[in-house]
């Protein structure tokens, strides 16, 4: 009779689910709790697991160190160049419409192998290449890689971890990325680029490997049906000693019930019920790319440059500042919650881009001519520490959480989409809307900002310490009632 009404109805299979979900919890806590057992197998999935997101720091950080070296060996033009550096964005956009179909058809493990296969192709071709025609092709498969990592991580991290732990093992995977940025950027200033290349297919060879010794996601297990595989894949993660019926019994129910409600179309995810999960994850991303997150990583050096402050100095600053604020957001993720660093983040970001226009404001009226360089450099600096805080990693983080596991695959494709489109745009337009007017630029800037703290006060919920069942079913409940 229940499974009968489950199937019937939408609304109150998601009431029942909500009950369910939370009856169960409570009834997990007297045992011995998997919520936050962290064992040596749950490290080192995460390890291997975030050797991809530094290949992917490695690949993105590529393209400024390596430019003065490829164009002068293979007399390439600007214009050239420039379709070389947007190669990774159009693979990037092209990975985004298949990634979510990919990771839920061949799994999360055979995915992040998929990734790496095709991104150490990519080194290669840009390593040993000797015209135009495989720079371009190296690059694109890169932005394919790329594209496909920075989705798939989050989603197999977020599966794998405890809830009480998941924020920090989540952050951990931009600190990574980071690291590859930085790595690259610094490595980059020693040897030739086509050492660089084939420095930077190191992470993705390592994790080619190690990818053979870590366990698929059990939540994707539980989605195909594979429940005695499941049972012990998520016992060897939390530990033989951990009590996991309790957690065992949510992930079964809850993929059980939302897989009866799915009729595998790309349009389920447009239904009413995963309304506000959409909107979240859409507007985030939107907000982050168009609050000038990638217009800030792409072109710092031009914005010091404009202000007369040294762009050696000031690029080397961004890369050591950065490194510090996110190792500090693997720590509070869990601690201070999501919305928090959020709105916290979107606030520096806002300050930052407002005190960054009044400086070109003052510049282009020819006062403190003196101070404005210092200005500019500090703001430039605090935007890139605010980002770190929280808009930089956290929309990928909540992208992870919020979407119920039967249509997480077609959401994240969305998206990963919109990630990739508007940053497309926003770095595409960037320079034309500099040369307009810097302070408007930054003004305009600020006002997406603003915009980013009120969008997380009134739509984004926190998931710290929320079991990804109980998260998936409020949210899908909530989008039913409305």
């Amino acid at each position: 009779m229940e499974r009968e009404s489950l199937e019937e109805d939408g609304l109150s299979t998601s009431s029942l689910l909500l009950k369910e979900v939370s009856n169960r919890g409570n009834h997990g806590d007297s045992a011995s709790s998997s919520d936050s057992s962290v064992t040596a197998l749950l490290v080192f999935s995460t390890l291997v697991s975030v050797c991809g997101s530094l290949a992917n720091g490695c690949a993105v950080g590529y393209s400024s160190p390596a430019m003065s070296g490829i164009k002068e060996d293979l007399r390439l033009s600007v214009a050239a160049y420039s379709l070389f550096g947007s190669m990774l964005t159009i693979g990037g956009l092209t990975a985004a419409l298949l990634n979510g179909t990919i990771t839920d058809m061949i799994g999360r493990k055979r995915t992040m192998w998929l990734s790496q296969i095709l991104s150490t192709a990519g080194w290669l071709s840009i390593a040993l290449t000797k015209n135009a025609l495989w720079l371009d092709a190296g690059r694109a498969l890169l932005g394919f890689g790329v594209g496909i990592t920075g989705y798939v991580v989050h989603v197999y991290i977020a599966e794998i971890t405890p809830k009480k732990i998941r924020g920090a093992f989540a952050s951990f995977n931009s600190f990574m990325q980071a690291c590859g940025f930085s790595l690259t950027y610094f490595v980059g200033t020693i040897v030739s680029w086509r050492a660089l290349a084939l420095i930077g297919g190191i992470p993705g060879v390592i994790q080619i490997f190690s990818l053979y010794f870590i366990p698929e996601s059990p939540r994707w297990l539980a989605k195909v049906g594979r429940k005695q595989e499941f049972q012990a894949v998520l016992q060897r993660l939390r530990g033989k000693s951990t009590d996991i019926s309790g957690e065992a019994a949510d992930i079964r129910i809850y993929t059980e019930t939302f897989e009866r409600q799915s009729r595998s179309r790309f349009l389920d995810v447009f239904q009413q019920r995963y309304a506000r999960s959409l909107t979240i994850g859409l507007g985030l991303m939107l907000l982050q790319q168009f609050g000038g997150a990638s217009a800030f990583s792409y072109y710092a050096s031009t914005i010091f440059e404009s202000a007369d402050f040294s762009t050696s100095i000031g690029t080397r600053s961004v890369a050591i500042v950065t490194m510090p604020a996110l190792a500090v957001t693997v720590f509070l993720t869990d601690k201070a919650g999501r919305r928090p660093l959020l709105m916290v983040s979107s606030a520096g970001m806002c300050l930052s881009c407002l005190s960054l226009g009044l400086s070109f404001y003052m510049q282009d009226l020819h006062k403190c001519k003196n101070v404005t360089p210092i200005f500019v450099f500090l703001a430039t600096l605090a935007y890139f520490v605010s980002l770190s805080v929280g808009m930089q990693g956290l929309p990928w983080i909540l992208m992870s959480e919020i979407f119920p596991v039967n249509v997480r695959g077609r959401a994240g494709s969305l998206v990963t989409f919109a990630h990739w489109s508007s940053s497309w745009i926003v770095s595409y337009t960037f320079n034309f809307m500099f040369q307009w007017s810097a302070p408007g630029t930054f003004f305009i800037l600020a006002g997406v900002c603003g915009l980013a703290i009120l969008f997380t006060v009134k739509l984004v919920p926190e998931t710290k310490g929320r079991a990804l069942e109980e998260l998936q079913a409020s949210l899908a409940h909530f989008s039913a009632v409305s």
